[in-house]
């Protein structure tokens, strides 16, 4: 080789070798920490992003529709969210059962707050085809499949879209066409058009068109503003861009670079300080544009980010900096933890920080119903900016129930100095600043007024039978540190409390829990102990004092100030502690990485009947170091 390198310095000749040198087009983005998720267990061994608020909208019920979508189908995904009119919307696809197995429908759900939903509406019904079109062979009827779900138009329209397609292939020759309608401000729709035909042929070699579809052609409509909205949504390149898996656009329709066999998938995309525009699509991959979509870059794939069939998602964020939120592992099957990375300038990231940890069981199957939080979908650039500065993040659970997590801005996630939270400042149902909520509909986490005393404080309810309400409180990471709370119990004989200090890691070396036998237990090394009895709507005062060390660690407990337990041996080898984790259900580290996805099972025992319920308060949270 030296040889080589001399003899081309003789001959004059310049060797050149081409590095992926980060933020170019050899490498959009790069993630620089160093740090990955633990694949054994659902938080991954990491840390939180600190507040983030997380809560399902809609829970499905097979056997009671009425409490879920009206229709009891289970199997709900590709969601997406804007927020318009003082309002997020979210929308979703639904389908009985299965994935891509007919019939199918999207339907959106709403909200003021981003706390409380309202039921489902269906925007797109089931397709019927025109008398005389017929299936193709081997489909067995209609779904819909879509990859973005609203567009904000410059004259301030709201549109809402889907893609209708042939079960079981959505894709080039299985698709029919891209439909849209109007969002009202009274919370109505417009009629349902066509914005655009599959620009395949249908099955008997005819193109698509308003003579063998179901609806009508948008340029029919005589809402000329709505006509406007829809020119300027096919006139997006980046917008439209979203549409080219479903539809490779043999027209001509998508005025790009890109090659038709490139097998790119759900686009994301945020523009640089720069200008340029940084491209995301599944498996890894992006691209990079400097001429808002008409041209890009070569689509690479990015090393330093880990996933698979999952989305990912890329913005700006409203503190300026960038974060892209992922499932960061390589199973299509299992997408969890749901993480965040963020970055100052768009082309390198670091902190992978936790979003949603959480995997409660599947209580119903169906075919490729993945485990975990799946296909996250943000606010696309232009589609509103809701108060505050919050990211906004919509996903499926299990690809069955459907959540949304707020995301405070700056990503953080350290906290310096004494805790000393007593929630009198917060609004009734309100946020809970630097607590990390997790409320499914039948376990909600609520700021409510203190009962038998003044002020308020945080409720944590629970009529689910597989899943429980949790807060955290990060605090400052140590080895010795104080932590006192106060809890309620509305009974004695329901329901459980499950009260940990983690590390860093989520390892819980401290345990306590109010049983549903009326007694306090602790943990004890390995041993669980009953250290006394507690009553229904009585307050209690925890105090822990914790000496977090790898050999030796110990906690003394106190409750209403009288000394309980003394140099309890921790439950696990710990460095230092940073976390109060509240439960109102037992831990969980299943499904994990090894159970089965596909194999077939029947519904949940109980799943759709709520439990008796359980009420837990907790006031007057105070850590120091």
């Amino acid at each position: 080789m030296k040889k080589l390198c001399l003899t081309a310095v003789i001959l004059g000749i310049g060797l050149s070798t081409t590095f992926a040198q980060t933020g170019s087009v050899h490498e959009p983005v790069r993630y620089v920490g160093g740090i990955s998720a633990d694949p054994q267990v659902h938080e991954g061994r990491l840390r939180y992003a600190i507040g983030v608020e997380s809560r399902q909208t809609v829970r499905v019920n097979r056997t009671h529709p009425e409490l879920a979508d009206g229709f009891g189908w289970t199997y709900n995904h590709a969601s997406t969210i804007c927020y318009w009119n003082n309002t997020f919307y979210q929308q979703y696809l639904s389908n009985p059962v299965d994935e891509h197995i007919a019939p199918g429908q999207t339907l959106v759900v709403t909200s003021k707050d981003g706390r409380i939903w309202g039921k489902p509406t269906v925007v797109f019904p089931p397709y019927v085809a025109p008398k005389g079109v017929k299936i193709p062979k081997g489909s067995n009827g209609y779904m819909m499949h879509q990859r973005m779900g609203f567009y904000t138009a410059p004259n301030g329209r709201l549109l809402v879209l889907a893609f209708y397609a042939h079960a079981e292939e959505p894709f080039r020759e299985g698709g029919i066409g891209r439909v849209v309608r109007e969002a009202y401000k009274d919370g109505t729709y417009g009629p349902i058009y066509f914005i655009r035909y599959s620009s395949h042929k249908a099955v008997d070699g005819t193109q698509w068109g308003e003579k063998n579809t179901s609806y009508p052609f948008y340029q029919k409509s005589t809402d000329q503003g709505f006509v406007e909205a829809c020119h300027a949504l096919l006139g997006d390149k980046l917008m439209t861009l979203q549409w080219r898996e479903e539809d490779n656009g043999l027209d001509g329709f998508y005025k790009n670079n890109l090659d038709k066999s490139l097998d790119i998938q759900a686009l994301s995309y945020y523009h640089r300080k720069d200008g340029k525009v940084v491209s995301l699509w599944k498996r890894s991959k992006a691209a990079l544009s400097e001429d808002e979509g008409t041209t890009f870059s070569k689509p690479v794939k990015v090393p330093t980010l880990t996933m698979a069939g999952g989305k990912q998602w890329g913005q700006r964020t409203d503190d300026g900096r960038y974060a892209i939120c992922y499932n960061p592992i390589e199973m299509d099957e299992h997408r969890f933890p749901l993480v965040i990375i963020t970055g100052d300038d768009g082309a390198i990231f670091d902190n992978m920080l936790l979003v949603q940890g959480e995997v409660p069981p599947r209580r119903f199957f169906g075919r490729w119903k993945d485990f975990g939080p799946c296909y996250m979908r943000g606010m696309e650039e232009g589609n509103g900016n809701p108060p505050g500065n919050d990211m906004w993040l919509s996903y499926s659970m299990n690809k069955e129930d459907i959540w949304i997590s707020r995301i405070p801005t700056p990503v953080r996630y350290e906290v310096k100095g004494d805790v000393n939270d007593d929630f009198n400042a917060l609004e009734l149902n309100g946020a809970v600043p630097d607590w990390n909520i997790y409320a499914p509909q039948w376990a909600p986490v609520t700021v409510v007024a203190t009962p038998q005393k003044q002020g308020k404080c945080l409720e944590l309810a629970d009529k689910d039978p597989y899943d429980y309400a949790r807060a955290i409180r990060v605090f400052e990471e140590g080895t010795q540190i104080e932590c006192s709370l106060t809890v309620s119990p509305a009974q004695n004989k329901t329901g459980s409390l499950e009260i940990d200090l983690t590390d860093r890691y989520g390892n819980r070396p401290v345990r306590l829990r109010f049983n549903d036998k009326g007694n306090i237990v602790v943990t004890d090394g390995g041993t669980e102990k009953i250290v006394q009895t507690y009553d229904a709507s009585q307050w209690y005062t925890l105090t822990f004092s914790v000496n977090a060390q790898l050999t030796g660690g110990s906690f003394d407990l106190s409750i209403n100030g009288k000394k309980v337990v003394e140099k309890a041996a921790l439950a696990e080898a710990v460095k230092s502690v940073e976390r109060l984790s509240l439960r109102t259900g037992p831990y969980r580290d299943l499904p994990n990485r090894k159970t089965p996805n596909e194999d077939p099972h029947p519904p949940l025992v109980g799943a759709d009947e709520p439990v008796a319920p359980a009420i837990f308060y907790v006031d007057d949270v105070v850590i120091k170091m």
